[in-house]
């Protein structure tokens, strides 16, 4: 049916935004039948002038009033453009700022810049341009003061970057119904002040008490305990059994203690320096794992395990956290999924997302300042990785220790980061508690239908300095000028309450006495203990002594067995030819002739584990197919483009691989906190190029290795990182396996460099066995890319069948005569092969030499090569031989390892590349050239001689 013009427009003449769509098709209803408009609605249309067409009528133009029309016309669009920029924009104009008002446009809001008047849009019905309009609203100047009111409050909505059309109409209807902030009961505004006055309580006692020390007090932002609280309350109703909290130390404290219910003796025994561990609270469960070296105190977490309304068992986590402010976010978002992943079943574990929330804390300067956020924010949305949605605060005090936000970013809002991940934001004054209350509110709600990331910035400011022991007047002196005379979050609150006539300002006060008093209580418990105290660190004897023998091997049959199941898939599943004849080459195996090459043994090790009853989480780069195509344990239908992995048709438990992104820090974090939460997995995280984990540097250095030393906190995670020089240039050769080394002490990891497949199928079954064992830690392998398919490196059926996980191996002995041996070789990883290739070809002429691998490099085997260095009576030299320069790979880690081995009158010399500044050389025919050069070194008999004392020339 077509519809009428007037001077060539129509009803919709210039309109755009969310109405267009909405005018179009209430005006089609009309031209059908008018009676079933509502009467404002039709009125309107009628004086356009419009025809009255019944349905199957033909339409008949008729004679309008034009000018009469074009103008009322006109006042409907500014009217609707107008409601769209107070929706669009009017977060400029919100009062959101509890320091200062917004300098927003004028014009935004001024009713004459859009040429209308009161009187105007009282003319005008609701319907027309707020569709879904509360009923209370008539008309288009009610619905505009209403919008007006919802958007310039002291909350502030940005939702129109969110491309999804049903959730953005959901979010307008919530936003816009007037039932965002509903009235609350005089119950609930009592049980807000008392919170109120907790947080306050708490900070203010202490200041007094512990002069100078720092606590990183969340005063300014008191209300974000009103937040969490509510998103703790509505989560559960919307049936949360496990709550993951990751923040930085602003206000850390408070949260422990009015939260997470850590009690209050506990943080002022931290204060004292006195012991804290025979502190329990009377009530709940409550978990702190403390390492042997221990953490400041605002850095500690803790999990309580509490009981809602309905007698259901609920964990709540706030995670242990460095100083590096925001990677601890991608370590609770792989709490959060592993929580939500249920791994007892075969196949790819199936998650639960309403079992288990993430809510992230983020700095205002750290949120856009920091990489992390934005590679954690990537992935959740993404198959592996997502956790059905985040609720994000943002603690904004509005400074960044002392450089404000002109200096701190480049974009208007802290949070403008989430909008390219079209995540929700809601600004919300930190001074008003009820709007905190009401944007938790929504923001549960909204994760729970949608499963995905909201955002709140809560603003607020900082009361004191970084530390309180800073003095920011000498930084931001107009600032703090402002906030020394602007009263606290609870002052303003009792003043509001009082003026409301719902309570006294005797109650009000009696209140927070009952809470001083409180606070006095614990700590009188603490100050009477003067006993004094063995700080020293200790640690425990079951990690000193290491790991225990265990049985690796698997009966060849079994192996067998999963070969062939390994190598099923559906009949009709079309493999491309060329992987289909590499896979088929497998079948030959476990022939008499047959060999298991390095892919191979991996994924035996991985079906035998899941046999075993214990499930396998993997990711990295391009992990399916792996780096160099050795792996392929998701197949794709070249036809159909389906994919199919074997795993998920065999074992007694889960079996779960991702491609990841792009990434490094958020991907690795995440799954060294899926580890720690579900420690009976085994999770692998794999670098595309062992390079490639320095971008991973601070979860190495902050988490994996120190975590259960500072915290406690124990993990099992393997990182596979494809290690050897290969003439692939600088950035495709190291995976620096010193900077692993540095960080090596108190059997905090393993690090491996591995040689043969059977050592990579038994370390692999090692890590699976120790995974709930006290002795459990993380291992490091430097695994091979070249090596990967060279025959050396392959091994029989029978060395995974009845073999184990050998630190170190000897390489078979030239001649027969041990005392002819005058120089023992050793050295690690892809470097060792090529020395066994080399040495194939010279069998005959090294009587004089014995070469032995060092599988394992940390655990250094000092007792075994000693064992080995000892038949070996007439032994002059102890050679460690490396591809790498001789500032990095294990050099300087082994040097005095080995010179403690040697036997007296035996010297410990170095043969690799000189010190260098880069890893590795760009040239390829360079690479060759030199890597030739140590070969040959290590098979010539010359006299020590050196250009710069550095290494042996052949």
């Amino acid at each position: 049916m077509k519809r009428p013009f007037i001077n060539n427009k129509t009803p919709w003449h210039g309109l755009s935004g969310p109405n267009l769509g909405y005018v179009m098709d209430l005006y089609d209803q009309y031209l059908v039948d008018p009676d079933k408009i509502d009467p404002d609605t039709r009125a309107y249309f009628d004086r356009w002038g419009a025809p009255k067409v019944r349905e199957k009528e033909a339409y008949t133009k008729s004679a309008p009033k034009q000018l009469e029309s074009d103008h009322e016309l006109q006042h409907v669009l500014s009217a609707i453009r107008f409601l769209y920029n107070i929706r669009s924009y009017g977060h400029l104009a919100a009062d959101i700022y509890p320091l200062y008002d917004p300098e927003a446009d004028e014009q935004l809001l001024d009713i004459n810049y859009y040429g209308l008047s009161k009187q105007i849009l009282e003319k005008i019905p609701a319907s027309l341009i707020l569709p879904n309009a509360p009923t209370w609203i008539m008309n288009a100047y009610e619905a505009i003061q209403h919008i007006k009111k919802v958007y310039t409050g002291t909350i502030a909505f940005e939702f129109h970057h969110v491309q999804d059309l049903d959730e953005r109409n959901w979010l307008l209807q919530k936003v816009e119904s007037g039932g965002l902030q509903q009235h609350l009961s005089d119950e609930t505004k009592i049980d807000i002040f008392r919170r109120l006055a907790e947080v306050e309580g708490f900070e203010h006692f202490l200041h007094k008490i512990f002069v100078g020390q720092k606590r990183f007090s969340v005063e300014g932002l008191d209300s974000m305990i009103i937040l969490l609280d509510e998103m703790i309350s509505g989560s559960v109703q919307n049936g949360a059994e496990t709550i993951n909290i990751g923040m930085a130390h602003r206000g850390r404290l408070n949260v422990l203690a009015h939260v997470l219910g850590k009690p209050y003796e506990m943080i002022f025994a931290e204060f004292q320096h006195s012991p804290n561990r025979e502190f329990v609270p009377s009530e709940g469960s409550i978990g702190i794992n403390y390492g042997w070296m221990g953490d400041v105190k605002y850095h500690l977490g803790l999990y309580r395990k509490i009981n809602d309304e309905n007698t259901r068992q609920v964990r709540l986590t706030l995670a242990n956290n460095p100083s590096h402010l925001e990677f601890v976010g991608a370590v609770v978002e792989g709490f959060t999924r592993a929580a939500q992943d249920k791994r007892k079943l075969v196949g790819s574990p199936k998650s639960d997302f309403n079992s288990a929330l993430a809510i992230l804390i983020h700095g205002d300067a750290a949120f856009p300042g920091q990489g992390v956020v934005a590679e954690t924010l990537n992935l959740s949305q993404l198959e592996g990785y997502h956790t059905g949605g985040t609720i994000h605060i943002i603690a904004n005090n509005a400074i960044g220790f002392t450089t404000e936000a002109y200096d701190s970013r480049s974009t208007k809002y802290s949070s403008d980061l989430a909008k390219g991940y079209e995540i929700p934001i809601l600004h919300v004054n930190a001074d008003d508690p009820e709007a905190c209350f009401a944007a938790a509110k929504l923001a549960c709600e909204y994760r729970a239908k949608f499963h995905k990331d909201i955002l709140i910035d809560l603003i607020g400011y900082r009361r004191f300095g970084h530390n309180e022991m800073d003095e920011p007047m000498t930084t931001n002196p107009l600032m703090y000028n402002i906030i020394h005379n602007h009263p606290t979050v609870k002052e303003l609150y009792q003043k509001n309450l009082q003026a409301e006539g719902k309570v006294s300002k005797e109650e009000l006060d009696h209140i927070a006495e009952k809470v001083l008093d409180r606070l006095k209580e614990a700590y009188e418990k603490v100050s009477s203990n003067d006993e004094e105290v063995n700080n020293e660190a200790v640690l425990p004897e079951v990690i000193e002594k290491g790991l225990p023998e265990m049985d690796t091997a698997v009966p060849f049959v079994h192996l067998q067995q999963m070969n062939e199941q390994l190598l099923s898939w559906p009949s009709q599943f079309n493999i491309f030819r060329k992987l289909k004849k590499i896979l088929d080459r497998r079948r030959e195996a476990f022939d008499d002739q047959g060999k298991v090459d390095w892919g191979l043994a991996e994924a035996l090790a991985f079906a035998s584990i899941i046999s075993d009853g214990t499930p396998i989480r993997m990711t990295g780069q391009d992990s399916e197919r792996g780096t160099f195509a050795q792996r392929n344990i998701v197949l794709h239908d070249y036809m159909t483009g389906k994919s199919f992995c074997p795993f998920h048709q065999l074992g007694n438990a889960s079996f779960a691989v991702h491609n990841s992104p792009l990434s490094e820090i958020a991907v690795l974090g995440f799954e060294y906190g899926y580890n720690v939460f579900a420690p009976e997995t085994l999770v692998l995280w794999e670098a595309q190029y062992g390079d490639f984990a320095n971008a991973a540097q601070v979860m190495f250095d902050q988490f994996i290795s120190a975590g259960r030393a500072k915290w406690g906190q124990k993990s099992g995670l393997v990182i596979l990182l494809p290690h050897g020089y290969e003439g692939q240039g600088p950035e495709h050769s190291s995976g620096r396996i010193e900077r692993f080394l540095t960080l090596a002490a108190e059997n905090n990891w393993t690090v491996a460099n591995l040689t043969s497949a059977a050592q990579y199928f038994h370390i692999l079954r090692r890590q699976a066995a120790i995974l709930k064992r006290e002795e459990v830690r993380p291992l490091v392998i430097m695994t091979p890319k070249s090596l990967l398919r060279n025959k050396l490196v392959a091994s029989t059926g029978k060395e995974l069948s009845e073999g184990q996980f050998n630190l170190i191996i000897e390489q078979k002995k030239f001649g027969t005569q041990i005392e002819k041996a005058e120089r023992i070789v050793i050295g690690s990883g892809k470097i060792m092969i090529d020395l066994l290739e080399k040495s194939i070809e010279k069998a005959d002429e090294l009587e004089w030499l014995h070469i032995i691998r060092v599988e394992q490099i940390y655990p250094f085997p000092i007792q075994e090569i000693q064992n080995v260095v000892e038949q070996y009576s007439n032994v002059k030299e102890i050679i460690w031989v490396q591809e790498e320069p001789k500032n990095m790979g294990a050099w300087n880690f082994t040097e005095p390892r080995l010179n403690e081995i040697a036997p007296t009158g035996v010297e410990v010399f170095y043969i690799g590349r000189r010190r260098r500044s880069s890893p590795a050389e760009g040239d390829p025919n360079v690479h060759k050239k030199e890597q030739a050069r140590i070969i040959q070194s290590v098979f010539t008999r010359v006299e020590r001689g050196n250009e710069d004392g550095e290494y042996y020339h052949s």
